[in-house]
């Protein structure tokens, strides 16, 4: 095992250099070409919705479906504090402010909390709801599925719809996903919302090298999330642009690697499992340390698998745990640093955050790539024994 142990890497070993050798054949490398179609109808397709566009990455993905369902300048949107922070940037990219929320057991936005809160701590008056401590509009929510876990999103849906707090979701982690129970059953995460995104980065579970994607049933939305990904053109041929727009779309190279990758995704989801389930039963075996659990009302694509660690029983914490793995070959990584106390946002309006500062202490992610083997598992395994 003298090889490290990589965190999260892909799989590239189906039609992906059939397909994007057949984009270099045929010189449709750019933005145009029938793979950008093909992969936005595979997508669409595979999560049961009507409509979805392809965008360079997840971050633009969420930067443009904020601004279609309507965020302002000086608006405020709901987001979690723990999560990646793409999401949060999104907000300030058009001038609106971050207000953040705890996390549930599973490192999502804690839904009870974040109901009390619009519940108690806002007023809803001319159609809009209102932060009563800063006078601010609450326009949006940004529930993040982390790591692949679902939200537990359904009971948000009635406050946010009766207090026109539109929902976009980020299921960047969280392609696979889908409710099992509930009104929600057979939903796959990103559907839910108003408007959803993916991410198709290095680490997740496709890829395509980089890149996004928004879904949504909203034709209107759709069409509005096209023009505003391809510089807002309101006539090509002259160069007419009547909005300020973006260069925000995926390339047919990475869409033909899409398309290739989500033919596997299946078979990515179920090898993820098996690894999630010799992992959970491994680590029963020692004492102070334990794998996350995954919620039940869904059926998780296992992205990423976040150890956790009881400081009382294991004798060494996080840091010195993470530096002994990667001394010994296994690239780890903590949980993000809490998005409240990021230099730029320290002054952002937060409630009543305590569980995201327990699981940050507590967490360390371990490999969970696709190609991940058990003789892997067996050895990282051996290394927190000893």
């Amino acid at each position: 095992m003298s090889d490290q142990i990589p965190l999260s890497i892909p799989s590239l070993k189906g039609n992906e250099w059939k397909y994007i050798k057949e984009c270099l054949d045929t010189e449709w490398v750019s933005s145009a070409g029938k793979y950008v179609d093909k992969f936005e109808q595979d997508i669409a397709k595979y999560v049961g919705v009507k409509h979805a566009v392809a965008c360079v990455n997840g971050t633009a993905a969420l930067h443009v479906a904020l601004r279609i369902v309507g965020v302002m300048p000086s608006d405020e949107v709901i987001v979690p504090t723990l999560t990646f922070i793409a999401p949060i940037n999104t907000v300030r990219y058009l001038n609106a402010e971050p207000l953040f929320m705890d996390c549930d057991e599973y490192y999502n936005i804690d839904i009870e909390k974040t109901i009390a809160f619009i519940e108690n701590e806002t007023v809803f008056e001319n159609g809009e709801t209102k932060n009563k401590k800063t006078g601010s509009r609450i326009s949006a929510i940004i529930p993040v599925h982390v790591f692949g876990n679902a939200v537990d999103i359904e009971p948000l849906l009635p406050i946010c719809k009766e207090r026109n707090i539109k929902i976009v979701e980020d299921a960047s982690e969280s392609l696979g996903t889908y409710y099992t129970s509930g009104e929600l059953v057979n939903k796959y995460t990103g559907t839910v919302g108003d408007i959803g995104c993916y991410s198709f980065n290095g680490n997740k579970i496709i890829t395509t090298g980089g890149g996004g994607m928004i879904v949504t049933d909203n034709q209107e939305y759709a069409e509005r999330a096209r023009y505003l990904t391809t510089q807002a053109k309101d006539d090509p041929t002259r160069y007419i642009h009547n909005e300020i727009g973006y260069n925000y779309r995926l390339t047919n190279i990475q869409a033909a690697m899409g398309v290739a990758q989500l033919e596997q995704l299946n078979d990515y989801t179920e090898r993820k499992t098996n690894n999630y389930n010799k992992y959970r039963d491994y680590l029963n075996e020692i004492s102070g340390l334990s794998l996350a659990g995954v919620p039940d009302y869904a059926k998780h694509n296992y992205w990423m698998y976040p150890l956790q660690i009881d400081t009382d029983v294991y004798p060494k914490d996080r840091e010195k745990l993470m530096t002994y793995l990667n001394d010994n070959g296994v690239q780890t990584r903590p949980v993000w640093k809490l998005n409240h106390t990021q230099l730029p946002y320290q002054n952002d309006f937060n409630y009543d955050i305590d569980k995201a500062i327990q699981l940050t202490k507590n967490s360390l992610l371990l490999p969970s790539s696709v190609t991940l083997q058990e003789e892997q598992i067996e050895h990282i395994i051996e290394l927190l024994k000893s």
